[in-house]
C-alpha cells in the first residue's frame, strides 16, 4: 500500500496522509490534474468517483459525484485556490446538492498537497502528503465519523495502479 501514515491532530484540526509513490512529481501530478485519472482513485473502490467538471486552475471549479455499491449518489465540489506545479496544489473541498450548490451544514475542507522528490529503497520516487484542514473540532469528528480516513486511505491506495498502467490519459479541462 501506498499510504505510509495517517494522523488525526484534534488540537490543530487536521487529518494528514502521508503516501509515497514510485514516480516522478511531475508523473504524480498529473493524477490530480487529469480528470480521468482522478475519477481512477478520487473515492474508495466502492465509491468510484465521476468528474463532470474540473477546472484546474486557480479559482476554477470541480463538480463530482461518486457512486455508492447501491447506487446512491454523494456529490461534491472544490475550488481551487493554490496551483504550483509540480510541488503544491490547494482547495476547498465539500459536499453539494443535485444542482451542484454547496450543502448548507455541511462542513468544507481545506486540503493541502505536497509533493516532495525523494529517494526510495527501488529509486527514485514521490512522497505525497495530504493534509485536510477543518473549522473545528466538530467538523472533524464529523467527518471522520462518516468514513473520511477510511476512505482516503483506500482511495490513495489505488494509485500505485494509475501510475504503473501503460495508459497515461491527457490533462485538460471537462465540462
Amino acid at each position: 500500500m501506498t499510504v505510509i501514515s495517517t494522523e488525526r491532530d484534534a488540537e490543530n484540526l487536521t487529518l494528514t496522509f502521508v503516501a509515497e509513490f514510485a514516480a516522478s512529481p511531475e508523473r504524480v501530478w498529473r493524477v490530480w490534474e487529469d480528470p480521468r485519472q482522478l475519477e481512477r482513485w478520487w473515492g474508495p473502490p466502492t465509491w468510484p468517483a465521476t468528474f463532470d467538471e474540473h477546472e484546474f486552475r486557480v479559482g476554477g471549479r470541480s463538480a463530482y459525484y461518486m457512486t455508492g455499491p447501491d447506487g446512491e449518489k454523494a456529490r461534491g465540489w472544490w475550488r481551487i485556490t493554490l496551483i504550483d506545479e509540480p510541488s503544491r496544489l490547494e482547495f476547498d473541498d465539500g459536499f453539494s446538492d443535485e444542482e451542484g450548490r454547496p450543502s448548507e451544514g455541511m462542513p468544507v475542507t481545506r486540503t493541502e498537497v505536497t509533493f516532495e522528490a525523494v529517494r526510495l529503497a527501488d529509486g527514485r520516487g514521490t512522497r505525497m502528503t495530504t493534509v485536510s484542514r477543518f473549522a473545528d473540532l466538530d467538523r472533524l469528528e464529523q467527518l471522520v465519523s462518516m468514513g473520511m480516513q477510511e476512505g482516503m486511505q483506500q482511495a490513495l491506495g489505488q494509485i500505485d495502479a494509475i501510475l504503473s498502467s501503460d495508459t497515461v490519459g491527457s490533462s485538460g479541462a471537462v465540462g
